[in-house]
């Protein structure tokens, strides 16, 4: 509503044909993959990071995205690193079907070294009231899927810096898990957007949770979204761990819990459904484009409390 060059943007969340709707909303950023796309000077895929991290939270809670807006700092503004990047937003929000609203571009010399930038996604979305999720009847039973990620995503790129700098790596070289591509490009592999396969599924009240893999990985993000009456048992052997993670965690020396807890390891986004639905619901998913990983399923506590167990890793992830 409104058209752009507004104070404020519009939108009516009744034309987007919602009766009773809930608004949820969220922001985020990329953290420092950032510096990873200035040194390399690739943008492209660095808007698609930012609308994939702010959509994809409001998608494990069951609603659309609606409308995103972005803001972008900078010292002195460099017209063409941030065409590329707004046009990576504005990719990210198609992939997303959200309107881009509105944003800000600032720029602030003495605050930004020369050539450095900062960025800032929010995005507000909707459910009808009722359908929020998680739902109230997760129980032990259910099935646990996992949607594959791209990569890395966009977390853990403090770590990922700190070993480039210290074996002094070339982004610009063949990377050490993927010898046909340099590794800057490889690192800046965009976060997948699940929106459009996920979201039928969440209408048609199949699922029953979703989980957004980020920072702290499968360990903290899972179990964000279980009630107490149940855990997560996860095998590791039901899916490959992707080449970059087996890079991370030799280069780190990383044992398999503390891998889990900073990477997503190969699953960007995990799937709650009843044991009836699950093989429609994975037959759904892969149809929409989705690679799906049987992860394991929930069980009622165990005495010690730990509210996720993952087992396999020792023949899966080992080398």
């Amino acid at each position: 509503m409104g058209g752009l060059g507004g104070f404020g943007a519009l939108f009516d969340p009744k034309a987007a044909g919602y009766d009773d709707p809930v608004l949820v909303a969220t922001t985020d950023g990329v953290g420092t993959k950032l510096k990873l796309a200035i040194e390399t000077g690739h943008f492209d895929g660095i808007g698609i990071d930012l609308v994939a991290m702010c959509v994809n939270d409001l998608l494990v809670q069951g609603a659309e995205p609606l409308f995103f807006l972005d803001y972008f700092a900078t010292g002195k503004l460099e017209v063409a690193s941030a065409e590329a990047v707004i046009a990576g937003v504005a990719a990210g929000c198609r992939q997303a079907g959200c309107a881009l609203i509105g944003g800000e571009t600032a720029e602030m010399p003495g605050l930004y070294a020369h050539g450095d930038f900062d960025l800032a996604g929010f995005s507000v979305g909707a459910a009808e009231r009722g359908t929020l999720l998680p739902a109230a009847d997760i129980a032990a039973g259910d099935v646990l899927l996992g949607l594959a990620s791209s990569g890395i995503h966009s977390n853990g790129y403090s770590l990922v810096r700190k070993l480039i700098e210290r074996d002094g790596l070339d982004l610009g070289e063949p990377a050490p898990f993927a010898a046909d591509e340099p590794l800057g490009r490889a690192l800046l592999t965009p976060t997948r957007i699940y929106v459009a396969s996920v979201l039928p599924e969440v209408r048609a009240g199949r699922i029953k949770g979703l989980a957004h893999i980020t920072g702290g990985g499968l360990v903290e993000n899972l179990p964000r979204i279980l009630p107490d009456t149940v855990a997560a048992e996860i095998d590791a052997a039901a899916w490959p761990l992707p080449p970059v993670f087996r890079w991370l965690k030799r280069a780190a020396a990383l044992d398999d819990r503390e891998l889990a807890r900073t990477f997503n390891c190969g699953v960007g986004m995990v799937v709650v459904v009843g044991a009836e639905n699950a093989e429609r619901t994975a037959g759904a998913l892969r149809a929409g484009g989705e690679t799906v990983l049987p992860l394991g399923s929930l069980v009622p506590p165990p005495g010690e409390g730990r509210a996720i167990a993952i087992s396999g890793t020792d023949q899966n992830w080992a080398g």
